[in-house]
């Protein structure tokens, strides 16, 4: 049995750490397990705590007695309160199905000692020490949904359901809908499609596209078309055409390999709780995305996609490619970020003293320009400029900060 002290976090580490990044498939299954390893002997009892600040919905349960176990499914984590024998009042399980947004991950603590943002907190029943299973997520761009259903429109998991995946006939299958529209797009932003490739993110799109040596902004149906035309020779004994498999995988094949890579390593290696050991194994891992050397460019969406070499042939017009600086060159792990943030527009601490404007507070700030600033964050764009009124005296007004609506990411969307 796992007991708290073993679980906790332990390294300070925040959205502009490197350790940062969201959550994929593979944290999602990793996740899974954590939850399942830990909770496995423990009871939990009452009812289940939401944050006040938490606009998710109330979770109506209450039970004496109840185990909590979890499944992972692409980028959905479902996890099921199943009351005991005799628990009271008598009732069936409930599931609710976590999306984990830029930011969400599970931690078990004391109860006397819950983690700043744990908006939905489960606790263990008595005799023993009382504990917290913690759904934390500081950006609040994580959802959970009663119920347990799959969000409709996922096709099927990468890691878990990958025959269905690559050869299900139905509408989530990859080649046989060539003709939708969302082929029409970049390879990079197509690997973004939950609904053809539930699973995979920024980190695990680059990765897969930098060792196929494919331009992330190649049209993806030319990319997928291909695999079409590949066939093993009838010649080949069964043997030698695995041997071919496994020497020269397709991107389809990737798209379920590279992820098992990451499962593989072990650890929780995500998010604001993971310690410096479990990242340095994927920072160890990672060949492509975030590396020295590998260049960058925004997609449509505003997401980062690291590659090497061309980008292709549907690359942003206007795009600046940067390139990563090499070891030696880099800066302190505090700065190590994809891309600098936006120059702010709102007037500086100085300008404002110039001007005789009055400072605002940290408690002022609007919570969405604190997310503007992290780099995985969606571009907004602006749906129109005000025509400038010339001003009427020598002093300009103090120019106002409208918050942004945090938008959802854009493999956390069916549509897009």
């Amino acid at each position: 049995m796992h007991t708290w002290p073993n679980l906790l976090s332990s390294s300070p580490t925040g959205p502009g750490h490197p350790s940062h990044r969201m959550p994929e498939g593979p944290e999602l299954h990793l996740a899974s397990h954590f939850v399942n390893e830990a909770c496995r002997e423990l009871v939990f009892g009452g009812c289940v705590e939401k944050s006040p600040v938490s606009r998710n919905p109330e979770v109506p349960f209450e039970s004496s007695a109840y185990h909590i176990s979890a499944l992972a499914r692409g980028k959905e984590l479902r996890l099921t309160l199943s009351p005991l024998p005799g628990a009271q009042p008598p009732q069936g399980p409930l599931a609710l199905v976590f999306r984990f947004g830029m930011t969400g991950s599970f931690q078990l603590v004391p109860s006397d000692a819950l983690p700043p943002h744990a908006h939905l907190r489960f606790y263990t029943a008595p005799p023993g020490p009382r504990l917290a299973l913690c759904f934390v997520d500081i950006r609040r761009f994580g959802h959970w949904d009663l119920g347990g259903k799959w969000q409709p429109g996922r096709g099927p998991c990468v890691l878990l359901e990958y025959e269905q995946f690559r050869l299900c006939p139905s509408r989530e299958n990859v080649l046989r809908n060539l003709a939708d529209k969302a082929f029409d797009r970049p390879i990079c932003e197509a690997l973004l499609d939950q609904r053809f490739f539930n699973g995979i993110g920024n980190y695990l799109r680059a990765e897969i596209l930098y060792r196929l040596r494919i331009p992330p902004f190649e049209k993806a149906r030319t990319v997928l078309e291909a695999l079409q035309q590949r066939r093993p020779s009838p010649e080949l004994t069964l043997s030698q055409k695995i041997r071919a498999k496994l020497q020269n995988p397709d991107l389809l094949e990737l798209c379920h390999s590279v992820p098992k890579e990451v499962v593989q390593l072990g650890g929780k290696g995500y998010g604001l709780e993971s310690t410096e050991e479990d990242f340095a194994a994927f920072r160890a891992w990672l060949r492509c995305y975030g590396t020295p050397g590998m260049s960058s460019l925004r997609d449509r969406h505003g997401r980062t996609i690291w590659f090497q070499g061309d980008p292709g042939p549907l690359a942003p017009k206007g795009g600046k490619s940067r390139k990563k600086k090499s070891k030696g060159a880099q800066r302190g792990p505090e700065d190590q970020v994809e891309n600098p943030p936006p120059p702010n527009k709102a007037p500086s601490r100085t300008r404002r003293a110039r001007r005789g404007l009055p400072e605002q507070t940290a408690a002022q700030q609007p919570e969405g320009t604190s997310l503007q600033r992290d780099p995985e964050a969606p571009c907004v764009p602006e749906k129109g400029k005000r025509r400038r009124q010339p001003a009427t005296s020598g002093r300009r007004r103090p120019q106002k900060i409208k918050a942004d609506t945090p938008s959802l990411e854009p493999e956390e969307t069916s549509a897009s």
